[in-house]
Formats: structure tokens, sequence, C-alpha cells
């Protein structure tokens, strides 16, 4: 049994994902690059007894390293030394997508080349001429329609006969060599010969491919060539051969040598393809009329955002209420009737099982629905063809911020939840994007957030509630704006703006399965990352909780208001007394609501002992509980096919307990009162407005640190508390000073 390991390139949208499922199927994990924000998948088959790992590579339209996608591509083939590259092209744009191949050809020979889309070019009447490109690119080419699945056995079996007969150590050397002209080539040859000479380069990178990027002057490899122990004179030389063919031509050498690649493919394309009738306008470029209009695009866009963002708020509710009505009833009750069997109830053991680690398993799985509708909604939306030209429509705009256009659709998203919005930044091609994206995600009103929204302001604002909640929404865009303007002028500054360079990939309906995988790895990639962090946040809580602050109370066993979580957060409210809350109540609210805004209300409700009936629920018998749980995921089912309508509709129902609601009015109106010395309704406010911009739910910075780093996160931490104590302060003492 042999073992061999594939690199999977290409450009974006040309269908590389769906090769890479349909290879590797369910056998594949997730992670990031080492040391890099950009995601990594790698998956394993098996061949007639051997076995191929499949890394499946950035996608990059050349690599010229002018992003961290190329530079991870062509570091990935030149280091790592796969036995063999799978490039998969888009058919329909062959010429664009050849110039990849055409750079990868000069490294290695070990390739194969995908022509994908093939019912595409059928439909367009075009005939591609499979045998003369292999002949003139000398390596097997591919034919394949991978979204309806053919050509997936052809493939495997090519790359299997493919890696076994290849010679050892050929991929040193590349197969085609592009002619650069008669001066270029007599310079290239000599390096060549100087070249093999060094044993450490000849040894780590092609001759051919090494000289071309010496003469063009690439700073990567001339560091390399300058930290190699004798290689100084080889370095001089190249700059001694490029000084004349500089003089030749106005443009930089690299500019000619990726002229002569052009015009060899474009020489290349105009033997291989035929056309067989006449063109014709497509059902791509019809609907791209509406869609990438100025102003209709604009439409489109929102409108499928929106319905974007219901599929993850409102079609999701369903189950987000299922799975917490069931960590709060039959699942708690099912472990307190197993901890009774064991004689431990009433124990702090207990008490930690219930109250600590189940409520957060309860908080890591509450996002699962939302994150699946909502990577639902963008797996249909990149397999359909669309999410290009989203970014496209929405560039101009975004780039008033320094961002991509694509960024704007994780900023719309954090509307929902700010967690499955810092993993959509995954859809952007470059890193200072990303990060900066990332950063400003969190100003976006979260769902959650909006309950303490209508409670504060039924409280203090009963006659103006509406109003005062959508100033919040556009209170947190604003904040978003300036920041990101704020960002862009310090920190990213002198950071250039990656270019708009995008093709747009012909509509086509999503596949089932590429749909589905896309949904459940990124779904499953939160689990493993930040479930861990928020069960553990979870139980610190609770721990602080359990510990008694007045002698004779017991551990897990005190009032809340006689723990270490009360005393922590009395410790707390000098920070929060110029802001008009300074009161350990709603230091403890805030201090909760990092594991999850939502959070904020129970809480409150409990400090001001709303919550304490003094009533025990008997615990119900095993098939009670399972009964209760299947009926409770088939309403929520139910439930959900109903909500299904409000994608094309509009829905603002936000139905609360009118008790629970009206208990807390007059205890939090009393204390906000006395906090603020009188300034109860300015105190609401400025806590409404610290609830927008303070620090995210410990899933969010949990997602941040898995896609940004640890310094990161704990950056966005800070600006986060910085704005939302100077923005509340503003508020409250602004409005003192008015009134």
């Amino acid at each position: 049994m042999a073992e061999y390991t594939i690199a999977l390139a290409g450009n974006p949208n040309t269908g590389k994902s769906t090769i890479f499922n349909a290879l590797t199927g369910s056998n594949q994990h997730t992670g990031n690059w080492p040391g890099k924000t950009v995601a990594q998948k790698a998956g394993i088959w098996r061949w007639e007894n051997d076995v191929f790992k499949l890394v499946d590579l950035p996608g990059a339209y050349s690599l010229s390293a002018f992003s961290l996608e190329e530079a991870i591509t062509r570091d990935f083939i030149l280091d790592q030394h796969p036995d063999l590259v799978v490039v998969v092209t888009d058919a329909t744009n062959l010429e664009r997508n050849l110039y990849l191949v055409v750079q990868i050809l000069e490294m290695t020979s070990n390739m194969i080349v995908v022509l994908n889309m093939q019912d595409i070019v059928q439909a367009q009447g075009l005939d591609i001429d499979v045998p003369l490109l292999e002949q003139r690119l000398g390596v097997p080419v591919v034919p394949m329609a991978a979204r309806q699945g053919e050509g997936i056995p052809a493939l495997k079996a090519a790359i299997a006969q493919t890696v076994r007969n290849l010679p050892a150590h050929s991929q040193k050397h590349g197969f085609i060599q592009i002619d650069y002209g008669a001066a270029m080539e007599a310079a290239i040859a000599e390096l060549q010969a100087a070249i093999r000479d060094y044993e450490a380069l000849d040894q780590a990178y092609p001759r051919r491919w090494l000289a071309l990027k010496l003469l063009a002057g690439d700073e990567k490899y001339r560091a390399v060539v300058a930290d190699t122990p004798g290689a100084a004179p080889l370095l001089r030389q190249a700059e001694t051969l490029a000084e004349p063919l500089q003089a030749l031509w106005p443009e930089e050498l690299d500019t000619i040598m990726t002229d002569r690649r052009y015009t060899w493919i474009h020489s290349l394309v105009g033997e291989a393809i035929r056309q067989r009738r006449t063109h014709h306008v497509s059902l791509t470029d019809r609907i791209d009329r509406v869609a990438t209009h100025p102003v209709g695009g604009l439409v489109v866009f929102f409108g499928l955002m929106w319905m974007v963002f219901k599929l993850s708020t409102d079609v999701a509710a369903p189950y987000v209420g299922w799975i917490t009505d069931l960590f709060s009833g039959p699942l708690t009750q099912l472990v307190t009737l197993i901890l009774t069997w064991l004689r431990l109830d009433g124990t702090w053991f207990a008490s930690l099982i219930t109250d600590g680690i189940m409520a957060g398993i309860g908080g890591v799985l509450v996002f699962v629905p939302v994150l699946m509708f909502l990577y639902l909604g963008l797996a249909l939306l990149e397999d359909s063809g669309y999410m290009a030209r989203a970014a496209f429509v929405m560039d101009r705009h975004m780039r008033r911020l320094g961002l991509h256009g694509k960024s704007f659709v994780p900023l719309v998203l954090g509307f929902g939840c700010n967690v499955p919005a810092v993993y959509a930044t995954r859809t952007l091609e470059n890193e200072k994007d990303r990060l900066l994206t990332g950063l400003l995600i969190p100003f976006m009103s979260c769902g959650a957030r909006l309950p303490v929204y209508v409670l504060i302001a039924n409280i203090f604002f009963p006659r103006y509630r509406s109003v005062v909640i959508l100033a919040m929404y556009m209170l947190g865009i604003f904040f978003a704006v300036f920041t990101g303007i704020l960002l862009r002028k310090t920190l990213f500054k002198g950071k250039a703006d990656a270019g708009m360079l995008m093709e747009l990939p012909s509509y086509r309906l999503p596949a089932a399965g590429n749909v589905w995988r896309e949904m459940w790895a990124r779904t499953r990639g939160f689990l493993a990352a930040a479930g861990r962090i928020i069960i553990l946040v979870s139980m610190i809580i609770w721990f602080l909780m359990a510990i008694p602050t007045r002698p004779g109370e017991h551990f897990a066993q005190t009032p809340i208001e006689h723990s270490a979580f009360a005393a922590l957060s009395n410790g707390l409210t000098p920070i929060f007394r110029p802001l008009g809350f300074g009161n350990w109540q709603s230091s403890s609210a805030l201090l909760s609501g990092l594991v999850a805004k939502e959070v904020i209300i129970s809480t409150t409700a409990q400090v001001y002992h709303l919550d304490n009936t003094g009533q025990k629920t008997p615990l119900p018998s095993l098939p009670i509980v399972a009964r209760t749980s299947v009926v409770g995921f088939l309403q929520a089912t139910l439930d959900t096919v109903r909500a299904l309508p409000s994608l094309i509709g509009l829905s603002f129902s936000n139905a609360k307990n009118s008790s629970e609601v009206s208990g807390l009015v007059l205890a939090v109106r009393q204390n906000f009162e006395a906090s603020s010395q009188g300034y109860g309704a300015l105190a609401g406010l400025a806590f409404m407005v610290f609830i927008l911009l303070y620090t995210p739910c410990v899933a969010t910075i949990a997602a941040q640190r898995q896609e940004f780093g640890g310094r990161w996160a704990a950056a966005s931490v800070v600006l986060q508390l910085s704005v939302a104590w100077m923005a509340a302060w503003l508020v409250f003492q602004g409005g003192r000073w008015l009134v």
C-alpha cells in the first residue's frame, strides 16, 4: 500500500470545492494553515489499496503572491513537494484559467488539468479539443461536470495512474518552456547554468523557474538567495543580466513575462476551442443585466441578504427554542433524575452538572440551528454563482471603508448573530479584509440583544419603544462605519487594498451534496473550537455564583446576592457609576451577558428574585422525558416549515412573557433611578447603548480567536469595551447636561 499527497489548486469559482467533496466525502477535516487565517481543508480517499491525501489549496488566480492565498499555493507546491497537483479550471473561461496552469507547469510537470463545467460548455455550443490540450500542455487533461457527478471516477483513475507512473524527483522540473524572446532566453539559460553550481538552491527549486524569479526581481526569492551561504554572486549575476533586459522594454520584466505567457495561452485556446453555433445571449447574461446593475443589483442583493437573515433568525427560531426548552426542561430533569438515583441530588456536584456544564452545553448547541440555516443560505448563494455578483455590486460602496465588496455579507449577517457572521468572513480572500470586517461585526446588533432592548424600552420608553429600538440598530451601524474609517487611517494605514479581480461564473442549480457538506463542515468547526470556550466560561460563572461570601452559608447553596459573583459585580460598579447604572445588579447582568446576551434577561430576573417561586417541580419518568423531547422536536420542525413563508414577507413578532416583564418593571426602574440620582431614563438609555457596543458573547470571541488569533480577539474585546463605555458616558452625561 502506498500513500500519496495530492494538491488541489485552481481559480476561485471553478468547482474546486465540489471536486474536493466528491473525492473525499466525509473523510475530511478543516482548520487554518499554520500561522495563517486562511482555511485549510484536507481529506483522504482510497483507490485500489492506495491512500490519497488531498489538500485543497486556497483559490488563486496566479502564483504572483499578491495575496496570502497565492503565496500559500505557491509555497505548498514548492516546499511540500506534493506527488501530484490537480488544477481545476473553468472550461467556460479557459484562457483566464490556463494562466495558473502555465505558472504551475513552469514549476512541476506532476500535474493533471481538470476541465470542469463541461455541461455549460456544451450548452454554449462549444467544443474543446482535449487531445490537443494534452499534447501542448504535456499532462493529462480530464473533462468533467463535477456538479452532476460526471467524471469523478475518471479523475480518480487518472490520478492513480499518473502518480504511480511518475519518475522520481520529476516535480523539480517544469514541462512548459514559454519562449520569452531571444535576449531573455539567453539570460535565463546563463542563470540556469549558474544555479546548477549551488546545490542547496538546485535541490530546492526548479532551475528555470528560479531563474525567471531572479530576473523578475521577486523580493522573496532574492532574499532566499541572499540567505543561502555563498550564493551572493548568483544574486549579483541576476542583477547584471536583468539591467540590459530592462532597458529593452518600458514595462517591468515580470509584466513582459506575463504578456508572453498570455500570448502563448491565447494561441493555444484559439486552436483548442471551436464554436458549433453563433453566439447567443445566455441565461446568465440575461440575469446579470439586473443582478449586476448599479441600482437593480442593490435591490437583488438586499433582498437575498434579507432572506438569509430571516433564514438564520425566524426560520431557525423554532429549533433554537426547542434546544433551549430541552436543556431547561427534559434534559435537565433527566440528569436530575439520574443524580437522584445516585443519591447526589442537592449536592454541589449536582449543581455543577445542571447549572454549569448543562447550561454551557446548551449555550453551545443553541447556536447550531442558527449556524446551519445561515450556512445553508450562504452555501446556496455560493454554489449558485451569485456570491461573486454580490461582491461586485457592493465593492464600490465598501471601498469607502477600505473593504472588499464581499465584506458586506458578514456585516449584514451580524444582525442575526455575530458568531456565524465572523465565520462568514472566510468568503473573503484578502487577509486585511477578513480582519477588519471581523473587528466591525460586533457593532452589528445581533438578535440576542433585541429582548434586552425590548425590556429596557418597555420600562423607560413605553410610548417610543419602536423608535428607541430602531435607534439602537442605526447607532450600531454608525459606530461600525466610524470605527472602520478610524482603523483604516490608523492600524491599517498603508496597507494597500486588494484590487478588484474576480470572475463571474455562470449561474447553476446548487448541488445538494455540496450545500450539505459546506453547511455541516462550517458548523462542526464552530462546535469544535468555540464550544470548549463557552462551556468553560459557563462553569467559571457557576463557580463564582456557588462561592459564598458570608459565614454560615454553604458552597453552591448561597443566594446569588451573597455569592462571589455578586461581590465581583459589586466591585465593577464604580466603573459604571459615571454611566448611570452603577449597581451590582446591572454589573452582574453585564457579566453574564458575556456568555450570551439573551442571558441578561434571566440574570436580571434572578438577581431581583423574580424567579424564586419556592415550588419544586416533580421529576418526570424517563418515558415522559423522551416523549416530551420528541414531541418538542416535531413541533419545532412543523413551526420551521410554517416560518418558511417569512422569507418573502415581514414578521416582527417578538412575544415576551408579560408577567416576567411587568414584574421586572418596578424593580429595575427604582434601581436605575437610585443609581443615576433621578435620571433613570437616561441611565436606561445608556445601559442599552452599552449592551449594543460592549464585548460580544464568548462564542463570538471564540470565533474571532479561531479566525484571527488570540491577539486580535483580545484587541477586539478592548476596542468594544472602550467604545461602549465612552458612548454610554456621552449619552448619560451629555443627556444630564442637556436636561
